[in-house]
């Protein structure tokens, strides 16, 4: 979430992706070893192709208006967690979700320009905004999800994703909904600028100033960015980080990049305790990081979860389930449930 530049799964400001992307589809041509794409971060080094949405821009507007069908979604959860088991995409997983739906704006009240959780990170008009850059690889690895299960709505589908990743890293269970609506063009993408910028001189306003705009409190903003237990920061893409270090240097995945904490595709609060300690130079420290512990609303917050998983992980289900519905138009408008009670 909070560090923005880097390779992580978070929100962040990194250089923009190549403009060839049009709209995505798998394509065997990228099977050779999918592990060659990621750093367990699922970002490619190489050029981005441009990638067909089931051949036109057409098939991405009729898929607009039907809701989400729950056996298919759950069918959709399982394929995914299969995805992570060879693919270590925990990380982009998690930042295409929630790119998606922070682009929200709580003082526009039309949808979907609002913005938010409504797919249009999907089209080419978003996808190219700075921010998303390499997000292209986390729709390339669930357009055979979205193929598959044609039931299943972009929107619906990222944020299946996201919550998944976090699950199956080791993270809470996520009071989760479904059956949001997709945006059906570009058209309906939000303008650039709405997701963090890196590098601002005042980190915790600036922080504020995204966050609130999404209704969302300090409390929000501290357990959403303890995500950043998982995923790297890599210099060539971003500007921030290591090349190398040893917790990165034989992968899973790409080898490569700094991360913040030593196990960073396991989900826990690490994040806390080694921003507070610093103790470790091969541990990535941004300046929205070190605002947790130097901003007082911010740092009773950090500081709890520090010592206390638990509470950590009860605050980051609800914001991260907060972050999902930012946005979204459901249908039903209560939503969709695909727990089995």
């Amino acid at each position: 979430m909070a560090a923005y530049r880097s390779s992580s799964m978070a929100f962040r400001l990194i250089p923009a992706a190549s403009k060839t992307i049009t709209t995505f589809r798998s394509s065997s041509s990228s099977n050779g070893s999918i592990s060659s794409l990621l750093r367990g971060d699922g970002l490619s080094r190489g050029p981005v192709f441009g990638w067909g949405l089931g051949g036109s821009r057409r098939a991405a507007s009729a898929a607009a208006c039907s809701p989400s069908d729950p056996a298919q979604l759950r069918s959709a959860r399982d394929d995914i967690r299969e995805l992570l088991k060879t693919t270590f995409c925990h990380p982009i997983l998690v930042r295409l979700g929630w790119h998606d739906a922070g682009t929200y704006n709580k003082s526009i009240e039309e949808w979907p320009r609002q913005g938010g959780a409504n797919g249009s990170v999907r089209f080419d008009k978003e996808l190219k905004h700075a921010a998303n850059a390499g997000l292209v690889n986390a729709l390339k690895l669930l357009q055979p999800v979205k193929d598959k299960y044609s039931g299943v709505t972009y929107a619906d589908l990222f944020q299946l994703a996201s919550a998944t990743a976090v699950e199956e890293a080791g993270g809470p269970k996520i009071p989760m909904k479904y059956g949001r609506v997709d945006a059906s063009g570009p058209e309906q993408c939000p303008e650039e600028g709405r997701l963090p910028a890196a590098g601002t001189p005042s980190p915790a306003s600036h922080l504020r100033d995204i966050f609130y705009r999404m209704g969302l409190s300090d409390k929000d903003i501290v357990a959403l960015s303890g995500a950043h237990t998982l995923g790297r920061a890599s210099p060539e893409r971003s500007g921030w980080g290591k090349p190398e270090t040893k917790y990165t240097k034989d992968g899973p995945g790409r080898p490569g990049g700094q991360s913040w904490t030593p196990q960073w595709l396991k989900f826990d609060n690490s994040y806390f305790k080694e921003i507070k300690e610093r103790r470790d130079a091969d541990l990535l420290v941004l300046p929205t990081d070190a605002s947790l512990f130097e901003d007082p609303s911010f740092k009773v917050y950090a500081e709890k979860y520090a010592v206390d998983q638990d509470a950590f992980f009860k605050d980051y289900a609800e914001s991260h389930a907060k972050l999902s519905n930012q946005g979204a138009k459901f249908d039903p408008p209560e939503g969709i449930s695909i727990e089995h009670h």
